[in-house]
């Protein structure tokens, strides 16, 4: 089981690979191109709130929780830490996500002194299932807005789908009910987080690279698929 999760999730990686090679042949765009504010302002501190669950599932926001701070990171950014972030703003009596969303982004450098803050939206997290067939859809869109301007700088969608729809079982009856079991198995085996973890890929992808990483300012040219 555990070999057919990594394998799943590598195949998605690769599909994301193929999926931007394709669509910089098609329809591309680069991040200068896409961006200029982004890189004109040069941020170099994000907050990244608690996002917004637009899907059908409870939990999605706490797995996606879980996915977000890291690669943001590795992108070059300081990260305020998400439990810190979480603290200040319950001092600050900012308990509900919608109040969040309404609020102006200047607030959140009176909060944190970050230069960006970060919105995002749970479009989906949605698993399709049809007795013998099933499929998880992540759809994560994400906006970056400047504290010093209320400007929005770089936004974003990744999602990625996955057929978690099993193999097993021959013709006949049997051979359907095998599937159905198999594939019941796979849906709830799925790992969410690591499915997260490719919209993420897929999503961060297009971020501009931040003044902690070799690529700072000089990634204009690369070419990200268009929205």
């Amino acid at each position: 089981m555990m070999y057919g999760k990594i394998a799943a999730v590598a195949a998605s990686i690769f599909a994301a690979m193929i999926m931007t090679g394709c669509a910089a042949h098609n329809a591309g765009i680069t991040k200068g191109e896409a961006f200029p504010q982004m890189y004109e302002e040069d941020p170099r501190s994000i907050v990244v709130l608690p996002a917004m669950n637009e899907s059908s599932d409870a939990e999605a926001k706490d797995y996606y929780a879980t996915t977000i701070e890291m690669p943001i990171a590795q992108t070059g950014y300081y990260v305020f830490p998400m439990e810190m972030v979480s603290d200040i703003l319950k001092q600050e009596g900012v308990y509900d996500t919608e109040l969040l969303y309404s609020l102006p982004a200047d607030k959140f450098y009176d909060y944190f002194g970050a230069d960006v803050v970060m919105f995002t939206r749970i479009k989906k997290w949605d698993v399709m299932y049809a007795v013998v067939a099933s499929s998880l859809t992540v759809t994560i869109a994400s906006e970056a807005v400047s504290t010093k301007t209320n400007e929005k700088l770089w936004e974003y969608e990744g999602s990625v789908t996955v057929d978690l729809t099993s193999n097993s079982g021959g013709g006949g009856l049997a051979g359907l009910l095998i599937q159905a079991i198999g594939t019941a198995i796979n849906t709830a085996a799925a790992d969410y987080v690591e499915y997260a973890h490719v919209a993420n890929a897929r999503l961060l992808f297009a971020l501009p690279a931040g003044p902690y990483h070799p690529a700072h300012q000089t990634d204009q040219g690369v070419v990200i698929r268009k929205h």
